[in-house]
């Protein structure tokens, strides 16, 4: 008996809603996403064998610059316009004098008192620039802290 043999039908996918879909998602991601703010100070990070990870929430971050520049920068908009104003509020950190130092640290820390202190010291810095910052922490009664170095290779 002789088999009737139909033509082949083919098909078109439509894909359009996969595309609108896609662009959809893309938006998503693009509207929602936190964008690490740029940061003014250019620090060269020591080397240690040390894997230790970062907080990451409720930080506050002492970087110490080459020449001695202190710039004291918070995680939360909110806490950064609280501590220094409304022109700070998108800056990832403020250059602030080792005097008003602990005057600021103690107003963050009754703000959020969760906050875990991290300082990143240039390599080449002077000593004795980042035992002042460690004196005024343990004047304000932060004894703990995390100092970020680069993970060495080798």
């Amino acid at each position: 008996m002789p088999k009737i043999h139909r033509k082949r039908v083919g098909f078109k996918l439509d894909m359009t809603p996969m595309v609108d879909v896609g662009f959809l998602l893309l938006t998503f991601f693009m509207l929602t996403t936190q964008f690490k703010p740029s940061e003014d100070l250019q620090i060269t990070l020591p080397s240690s064998h040390s894997v230790f990870k970062i907080p990451g929430a409720d930080v506050i971050t002492l970087s110490i610059g080459k020449e001695g520049q202190i710039m004291l920068g918070v995680d939360s908009e909110l806490l950064r316009e609280a501590l220094f104003g409304q022109a700070a509020k998108l800056k990832g950190g403020v250059l602030v004098q080792t005097s008003e130092l602990a005057n600021l640290l103690i107003q963050a820390r009754t703000r959020n008192p969760r906050l875990k202190t991290v300082i990143k010291a240039d390599k080449d810095v002077d000593y004795g620039v980042i035992e002042d910052v460690m004196n005024i922490l343990q004047k304000v009664n932060i004894t703990r802290f995390n100092l970020v170095t680069e993970l060495d290779k080798n």
